[in-house]
């Protein structure tokens, strides 16, 4: 069980990198959004929402 833990918990972590690696180069590609717009927000924030359930489930 705590392999398993562990493993997930390095998934994660590796996801989150990922992530933030992509958009550190989609952004310095692409023009910043408006202010009115929160596209820069939703994506950051679907994948902590996603790592928060994760974790509550198996912790």
């Amino acid at each position: 069980m705590e392999v398993l833990k562990m493993r997930l918990f390095t998934a994660v972590v590796l996801m989150v990198l990922a992530v933030s690696a992509v958009q550190n180069v989609a952004a310095a590609e692409a023009p910043a959004p408006a202010p009115a717009s929160d596209a820069a927000v939703f994506v950051p924030t679907v994948f902590a929402s996603l790592a928060a359930l994760a974790f509550g489930l198996f912790f």
